[in-house]
């Protein structure tokens, strides 16, 4: 099977066993990049028969691109994993089925569709399903965008495909809401500086284009996000997502998710961008931002 696993790992026994029982059908080697985990997560991953590697994490960017350029894959494409990430059965089988055939040579990734769990709900509702997410690429045509400093993305260049079936994702950790805003806490001091580095110099790595494919659309919504008023955003952004986009019909579960990821999260990345564009003061360094 023409296909390797990348997972990247730090503290994740709650999440890797499962990522890892979901790949058991697919013949192909899976690699683990773990940046210093203190729990089970590396036991775990050699009982799946995982190969371990070990690489300091700066960012999530810089942590994948160290990961394609050193371990020692042998397969033409590569299926890149967060921990929290599993895939369905029928998403198994498609990929076996795929990876069996022969593939055009002109076609360079494949999307997949996101299904988001919240405190064990499914999110289906706010615009947040089905989200397209490149997972699946040939490893000499996936390209990184430099100034990704939080979430990564694979880009291609040519043809892409949709899978017709999803990827679950489910942070067990997140379930803590303490661990949420802690982590969203950072994060947004992170998308600050990453949205204030792109306002002023920044090359998207493909073509944004609201027709185009997912990334294009993408980016294409993130170029006329930087352009709203700050705080004003956040505002519109959660009444879209919640009342717009029927966010009210995930239930309690999806009233947190929508309202702390679309509008408390926006404002508190809005809060620490207004710090930075203000009168005087000094853009943060990315070494500032990872330790807010």
């Amino acid at each position: 099977m023409n296909l390797a696993v990348v997972v990247l790992t730090w503290n994740e026994e709650e999440n890797l066993p499962r990522c890892l029982e979901s790949l058991s059908s697919l013949p192909c080697p899976v690699f683990i990049v773990d940046s210093g985990s203190t729990d089970e997560t590396l036991d775990i991953a050699r009982r799946h028969r995982a190969h371990c590697f070990h690489h300091a994490f700066h960012t999530h960017n810089e942590q994948w691109s160290w990961a394609l350029s050193n371990l020692p894959l042998e397969s033409e494409w590569v299926l890149g994993l967060d921990a929290d990430q599993s895939l369905t059965p029928e998403l198994a089988e498609e990929l076996r089925g795929t990876f069996e055939s022969s593939i055009a040579p002109d076609l360079n990734g494949f999307y997949v569709t996101r299904r988001q769990i919240f405190h064990g709900r499914w999110i289906r509702h706010g615009g947040y399903y089905p989200k397209r997410l490149l997972k699946i690429f040939r490893l000499e045509k996936v390209i990184f965008d430099r100034t990704d400093l939080v979430d990564h993305h694979f880009y291609v260049p040519g043809r892409t495909v949709i899978l017709r079936h999803d990827i679950v994702e489910d942070n067990r950790k997140e379930n803590d809401l303490a661990f949420w805003i802690q982590k969203h806490m950072r994060y947004a001091g992170l998308i600050a500086n990453e949205e204030h580095q792109r306002r002023y110099e920044h090359d998207a790595p493909i073509r944004p284009a609201l027709l185009g494919s997912p990334d294009q659309r993408g980016l294409a919504l993130r170029a006329w996000w930087r352009r709203l008023p700050l705080f004003v955003r956040p505002t519109l952004y959660f009444l879209y997502r919640y009342f717009g986009q029927s966010g009210w019909m995930d239930g309690k579960e999806g009233f947190l998710f929508h309202f702390l990821h679309a509008y408390w999260f926006r404002v508190m990345v809005d809060a620490k961008l207004d710090e930075i564009v203000a009168p005087g003061a000094k853009s943060i360094s990315k070494k500032a931002a990872v330790n807010n």
